[in-house]
């Protein structure tokens, strides 16, 4: 990379044309795929890199979590509970059967959480 270039770059930019160069293999040199320019492995003796993965937190869900959510789990639709009478529930469809068959639905009364199903 001893070539006179225009652009300020590093190992990780091609020299002549900018663009991002692949990763060094095990073996051989490295070609940028835009211009073509050779670079060869000791270009890349001192480079280190550093990096910090960041996973997600883990939220623990329990039926008790379940019971004692504050809004609906789903849209609304009126359908009357059969349990304790209340005319609104909640709904969410999946697709348990075969293709050519409907989806069932799974209706959560928003006042008392029973559940129960349809199949379509």
């Amino acid at each position: 990379m001893s070539t006179e270039s225009p652009l300020s770059t590093s190992t990780a930019f091609c020299a002549r044309c900018g663009s991002i160069l692949p990763l060094l293999q095990e073996f051989g040199s490295v070609k940028c795929y835009t211009c073509k320019a050779h670079y060869e492995a000791d270009n890349y003796s001192n480079l280190k890199f550093q990096y910090t993965i960041h996973f997600n937190t883990i939220s623990v869900i329990t039926n008790e979590n379940i019971l004692h959510t504050d809004g609906p789990e789903g849209p609304v639709v009126e359908r009357k509970c059969a349990k304790c009478g209340y005319d609104r529930m909640s709904y969410a469809t999946l697709q348990l059967r075969s293709a050519d068959e409907g989806q069932t639905v799974f209706y959560t009364c928003i006042k008392c959480k029973y559940k129960e199903t349809e199949n379509s």
